[in-house]
């Protein structure tokens, strides 16, 4: 149970104060405020001159001035004819002294009706007070907007993470670090967007209902447009639309945008997240990893001031080369088989039934390759490795390697055992490429619902010639939750994915 605030003269029932009291007399000081003329939702503006952080972090320069800032009350006590509150707006907070012979009597008694949660505007003088707490001692106090609901008690917060991630704007209220997390993802996604523009991409967008939803191994979710009395998809990936804005002649492209796939949920996983994809013709697999290792460098430092981060304890150092290992090596070094010496599926499945590894009968060499590395390197791959060469039974979109078709020039980037980033040496041959949809309509068909379907318009793209391409995809979230040291994703959403509550 969330603990609350205790209001005086509210009864409480054992140690809890009642709720539904304490909702009503607020209630009621809104009725008399409104009855007195004083409504505070009638104030349209509030000319605010700084923020708490700018008066704190130069305290010399303010003091002794005349400032006005707006904010929650989060704390308040009431002394007779002075009183103290903590007003705290979107980077921080500040103590109020609050005095009846400056404010006024009348005022300073509308001020000890107010309430913790309160929006107020305060104007008054910097100081500093005899412990050494930097303050305003207030002149003007104004009432913005009425509180009507009740904030969990100071002491205890909002820790429940169910209410947390269903009413994030109270979580956002009672925790600095949950306000500083997301302050972070905006700074981090500015911070993407500076990287490539200052590296001549230029920023795109794509449709979000497409006919078929392709450019990942993912089930979409469906929706039906009732004027085109067609069934759409929302897209899984923004892939195959950006290929197609090279073929016309846009040579570096991307996108930040919301994607969403019908899969599960997870501490890794939500149904809708935000992917970064771009494109960079004349280049291949190679030039993204270069590009990749130096945007993760680059954002770390211009957002955290360090390459050197900590995540779940374990220092993470972007500023060394990242690793660079084949599949086919890291599931030898980790998992002791070499896929080189396996020839046939049926070796391969042997294989995998002598290491415990779960197959499916439709999986082929390249598949079980695969799981492998899923059941064995996953959980090795801690600092930043780029996993390579993948095998082209999952990469329906990659070009293949010329020296062994079997494989082709992909890569996944690693860190902290999750998967960061997904990049491709990007099939421009619509003969070679159409062969593949052909097969993954086969896998469709076999039972894979997270199989490619065939696209016939971006084929016919593809046969006005596309130039050779490196393209990568990075979950947006996944960067966050290593650079804010999150868990989960959902504490890196603000608004997750949640099961309806029961009505």
């Amino acid at each position: 149970m969330i603990k609350v605030a205790e209001e005086k003269n509210v009864k409480t029932n054992g140690n809890e104060p009642d709720v539904n009291q304490l909702i009503k007399v607020k209630r009621e000081k809104l009725a008399e405020l409104q009855a007195a003329g004083k409504d505070p939702f009638q104030i349209m503006k509030y000319d605010v001159t700084n923020h708490t952080t700018d008066i704190k972090g130069d305290f010399e320069a303010f003091n002794g001035k005349v400032v006005s800032i707006a904010g929650r009350i989060m704390t308040k006590r009431v002394m007779g004819k002075a009183s103290f509150m903590n007003v705290q707006d979107k980077l921080g907070n500040i103590q109020c002294y609050v005095q009846r012979d400056v404010l006024g009597e009348e005022e300073y008694k509308d001020f000890k009706k107010f309430d913790i949660g309160d929006i107020v505007g305060v104007k008054g003088e910097v100081f500093e007070t005899h412990t050494g707490e930097i303050s305003i001692r207030a002149q003007e106090i104004t009432l913005l907007s009425k509180c009507l609901q009740v904030l969990p008690e100071k002491y205890h917060g909002l820790t429940d993470t169910d209410t947390r991630y269903r009413q994030r704007y109270v979580d956002l209220m009672m925790n600095q670090d949950v306000r500083d997390t997301f302050i972070k993802r905006s700074l981090i996604i500015r911070e993407i967007r500076k990287y490539l523009d200052d590296r001549d991409f230029i920023e795109v967008e794509t449709p979000v209902l497409t006919k078929n939803a392709g450019g990942a191994a993912a089930r979409p979710f469906m929706t039906h447009h009732n004027s085109l009395d067609e069934d759409l998809n929302l897209r899984i990936s923004l892939e195959l639309y950006l290929k197609r804005l090279l073929v016309g002649g846009l040579e570096r492209v991307y996108e930040i945008g919301r994607v969403f796939r019908n899969e599960g949920l997870s501490v890794r996983h939500n149904p809708e997240f935000t992917l970064l994809e771009l494109y960079q013709a004349y280049t291949d697999y190679h030039g993204m990893m270069d590009l990749t290792e130096e945007l993760f460098r680059t954002v770390a430092q211009n957002v955290l001031g360090t390459t050197t981060i900590s995540y779940d304890g374990v220092e993470i150092d972007l500023s060394k080369p990242f690793e660079r290992i084949t599949m086919v090596d890291a599931v030898k070094k980790y998992a002791g088989v070499d896929f080189n010496e396996i020839k046939t599926e049926e070796e391969a499945k042997a294989i995998a039934k002598e290491k415990h590894v779960a197959f499916e009968a439709r999986h082929k060499k390249g598949d079980i390759l695969n799981l492998f590395f899923e059941e064995f390197v996953e959980e090795h791959l801690v600092q930043p490795t780029f996993v390579m060469d993948h095998p082209i039974e999952i990469s329906p979109l990659v070009k293949k390697k010329p020296e062994n078709p079997e494989y082709v020039e992909r890569f996944e980037l690693f860190v902290t055992k999750r998967e960061m980033a997904n990049a491709y040496s990007e099939l421009n041959d619509p003969i070679d490429q159409r062969e593949r949809f052909v097969a993954q309509e086969a896998l469709k068909a076999a039972g894979d619902d997270e199989a490619n379907e065939m696209d016939e318009d971006f084929l016919n793209a593809l046969a006005y010639g596309m130039p050779p391409t490196g393209g990568i995809g990075i979950g947006i979230d996944r960067f966050v939750m290593l650079l804010t040291d999150s868990a989960a994703i959902r504490d890196v959403l603000l608004f997750p994915t949640m099961k309806s509550l029961e009505k």
